[in-house]
């Protein structure tokens, strides 16, 4: 948990798309997806980057858009307040613990002028076989595609609706124990009994896999 409680109260709403970039490492139509997603939702809920885990994310991705979730809103796996059920549906639903409101964000599927060009121009980048040209025009594409998810009127890219659910169940502390296997420090809660001992995960899975009990 960081102790940074003011600059955390009294900051500015939220990070701006550039620093979304630095923390990502790139510019990217999902990353601006995500910028777009995050910034909608506080603004909907009325929240604040949270200190701890006065506000939950449910993300049904881990695309680049979560990075973005994760810089804005605060909602981060570190705390326990970013949970991805990674169904690859660009939905992403918070909780205010605070208010109580939740609202559920999915992103609509765009008809962004180029997009099955783009597509079948990453094919070909990912796979290696692209030109540099093609490999410049993509990342010409890409780039025009991020501008237009930014610039992108709020209604026609997404869906924004309250719901009912209730938050998960906060973040727990577990205590360490040490794997009889291996002898490396691991949270009780993960631990299997194999052979009467307490062993980490990985350590019962390699002797599901060599045969020992």
């Amino acid at each position: 948990m960081c102790e940074n409680h003011e600059a955390a109260r009294h900051g500015p709403a939220y990070p701006t798309f550039d620093d979304c970039v630095r923390f990502h490492g790139h510019s990217c139509p999902g990353l601006a997806t995500g910028y777009r997603v995050s910034t909608a939702a506080m603004r909907t809920l009325g929240v604040k980057r949270p200190y701890d885990e006065e506000l939950v994310c449910i993300a049904e991705t881990d695309a680049c858009s979560v990075d973005a979730v994760q810089l804005v809103t605060g909602c981060t796996a570190g705390k326990g307040n970013l949970i991805i059920r990674d169904y690859g549906k660009h939905v992403f639903s918070f909780f205010s613990r605070e208010s109580g409101r939740a609202i559920r964000v999915l992103v609509r599927n765009s008809d962004i002028p180029g997009r099955s060009a783009m597509d079948e121009l990453r094919k070909k980048v990912f796979s290696g076989i692209a030109t540099p040209d093609e490999i410049a025009r993509f990342h010409e594409m890409m780039a025009e595609t991020t501008r237009s998810l930014l610039a992108a009127p709020e209604d026609d890219l997404l869906e924004i609706r309250e719901v009912t659910e209730k938050p998960p169940e906060k973040a727990r502390i577990f205590a360490s124990v040490v794997c009889g296997e291996c002898g490396e420090p691991v949270a009780d809660v993960r631990t299997r009994v194999v052979g009467g001992r307490r062993v980490c995960i990985p350590c019962a899975q390699a002797r599901e896999i060599s045969g020992r009990a």
